[in-house]
């Protein structure tokens, strides 16, 4: 099982070069991030932007500017659309995010005539995270795409975090759905519907899984907090390998904090279309980058 993301990357090696498309890759952290993944062995990849900027980061920053097929075209949003054309058509096998604002690049990505998202489709974000102290790694969704999910999407939603977690070796994850407290009450959504999908899950209805809910943060995550709490009987009270949160408020802050206050690495990928698209904020770290540009390697059909 991989507990580390710097296993995601072994991982990724040892199953050859993926085809990298990157939108707008002006910066200088998209380029290092990039170049980094090249030399793991890890993506072909095919740069689109500014090329005489692109030349000059890497002249400024050491980098063999040989090593990316670019592509010279100024505007980032012409960027994403031909980033998306060359994933779309089979030329590429994951897609990635530079230069260029979130809503730029998910509407190159929902874009019904680029052939990227399935009609009917459910688009969402999983990161993963590796928490100082913890032994292992958390999957969490959804903290950037989706404002509200109803219940469908959040069963969903199980089913991206299920995927993520195989992808680490995790046979049968541990999924916690997240409310406020452990008590099932009625006016509180999350409340309700963790204990559905808890049911559900119960009942073999959500896939190869363990689910319980309502369960609080503290409960999830920590043992001693179960315990104290007098939770009882729950096969994922502190030992959770993934968080489902119940909207995008929720989800982000604890992302925010994890990484700001905590300390925490990440790794995050778009699911939901036909390949793996890297989504990462432009102030994102190169190690950042590159455990997401890992992760979504390992997603690669």
């Amino acid at each position: 099982m991989i507990t580390r993301l710097t296993q995601i990357v072994d991982e990724a090696r040892k199953r050859g070069r993926k085809r990298l498309a990157v939108a707008f890759g002006n910066d200088s952290h998209t380029l290092s991030a990039v170049y980094k993944a090249w030399e793991e062995g890890l993506v072909e990849p095919t740069v689109y932007g500014d090329k005489a900027e692109i030349l000059r980061v890497c002249k400024e920053e050491g980098f063999d500017p040989t090593v990316f097929s670019v592509v010279d075209e100024k505007n980032d949003v012409r960027c994403v659309e031909l980033a998306v054309a060359l994933v779309a058509s089979g030329g590429a096998d994951v897609l990635m995010k530079g230069l260029v604002s979130t809503d730029k690049y998910m509407r190159g990505i929902l874009n019904k005539e680029a052939g990227l998202f399935p009609p009917k489709g459910t688009l969402s974000h999983v990161s993963v995270v590796e928490l100082p102290g913890r032994e292992k790694l958390l999957c969490v969704a959804d903290v950037a795409v989706i404002p509200a999910p109803d219940f469908k999407q959040k069963m969903q939603l199980v089913k991206y975090l299920t995927t993520i977690a195989n992808s680490l070796g995790v046979e049968m994850p541990r999924i916690a759905a997240i409310a406020p407290s452990e008590q099932v009450l009625p006016a509180v959504p999350s409340s309700t519907e963790g204990a559905l999908l808890a049911k559900m899950a119960d009942r073999g209805q959500l896939g190869k899984l363990v689910l319980d809910g309502p369960l609080s943060l503290d409960v999830a995550l920590y043992k001693e907090a179960a315990i104290e709490k007098k939770v009882k009987g729950s096969q994922v009270a502190g030992e959770a390998d993934c968080l489902l949160f119940p909207n995008i408020e929720s989800g982000n802050v604890f992302f925010k904090s994890a990484t700001h206050f905590g300390g925490a690495e990440i790794a995050a990928i778009v699911v939901g279309t036909r390949v793996p698209c890297v989504l990462t904020s432009r102030g994102d770290t190169p190690r950042t980058k590159l455990y997401s540009i890992a992760l979504a390697c390992l997603q690669v059909k």
